[in-house]
């Protein structure tokens, strides 16, 4: 079929038969690429495959239905070329020459579809131990012929490593729909983090917020929290806290994925309640102790 595709072609071949033999090309074409049709072909010949050749009882019908050729001897030649111009593989020019097919540039260079992004919604606990996620997703693939698609659904594995950052990107190669005149997308998950109840990442740091009363504020305590990893991480606090204080606790934050043996801090912020009334021999003490 190349080779007579290519010689009968009508913007290369100015000869009066020219179109005829092209469309003969192409319908012959259709046919032996085709399993089954050329299968009917073989054993029955032309009449056979255009008038239909007796089923079985047990298909319900007494023939198949005959073959009609579409009439697209273009459409048979752009799906085998991946486009109109056979030869923009093999020619990369300054200029774009007229070759008979729209230019040497042409339009029969397969090109790769834009990537395919979806959203991976990770748990901080999922990137501070690191797991495995299985995503599904539906893709168009071709068939056997070539030609035609179906829907099929893939599992593509994500072993999701400690401290991944928001804004990470996984890319799944040409994982995107196929189809005969196109190279597959790639398929890229973009980690984004799940709202956590407790924590708030900042880069590789944590934040907590603890809440504590007056008297704990003045006097200290002992505050205890529940780390992503579920340990009981018990933290003193011997200082007074004022408005906008912070205390620091070294190396319980986050992994860092490049640094495997490193972690960022933990940062604690206090929201102080305050009681909502005193008796006044309790202002009175609160007065003395303060003064």
């Amino acid at each position: 079929y190349r080779k007579l595709a290519l010689k009968y072609h009508p913007d290369r071949n100015t000869a009066v038969d020219a179109v005829d033999k092209f469309k003969e090309v192409s319908e012959a074409y259709d046919v032996l690429s085709n399993g089954v049709r050329r299968a009917i072909y073989d054993q029955y010949g032309e009449e056979g495959l255009k008038a239909g050749v007796p089923m079985s009882e047990a298909e319900g019908q007494t023939f198949t239905e005959g073959y009609v050729f579409h009439g697209d001897a273009e459409r048979v030649f752009r799906e085998f070329f991946g486009g109109n111009n056979p030869y923009a593989d093999y020619f990369q020019p300054e200029s774009d020459a007229d070759m008979g097919f729209g230019g040497i540039h042409g339009r029969g260079r397969k090109k790769q579809d834009s990537p395919v992004e979806k959203e991976l919604l990770l748990s901080l606990e999922e990137l501070y131990t690191g797991c495995i996620k299985k995503m599904k997703v539906s893709r168009r693939v071709l068939n056997d012929d070539g030609h035609t698609t179906s829907i099929r659904e893939k599992i593509l594995t994500i072993p999701v490593k400690k401290g991944w950052k928001p804004g990470t990107r996984i890319t799944f190669s040409q994982k995107g729909d196929e189809g005969p005149n196109n190279i597959a997308a790639d398929i890229v998950f973009i980690v984004k983090d799940r709202e956590h109840d407790r924590f708030t990442r900042k880069e590789a740091d944590l934040h907590y917020q603890a809440k504590i009363s007056l008297a704990d504020a003045l006097a200290g305590c002992l505050i205890e929290i529940q780390t992503l990893d579920k340990r009981i991480l018990s933290v003193p606090l011997n200082e007074i806290v004022k408005p906008g204080f912070t205390k620091v606790v070294p190396g319980e934050g986050m992994p860092i994925s490049n640094e495997s043996t490193k972690r960022g801090d933990l940062i604690i912020a206090f929201d102080i309640i305050f009681p909502k009334h005193l008796t006044p021999e309790k202002k009175s003490m609160a007065r003395k102790a303060l003064s």
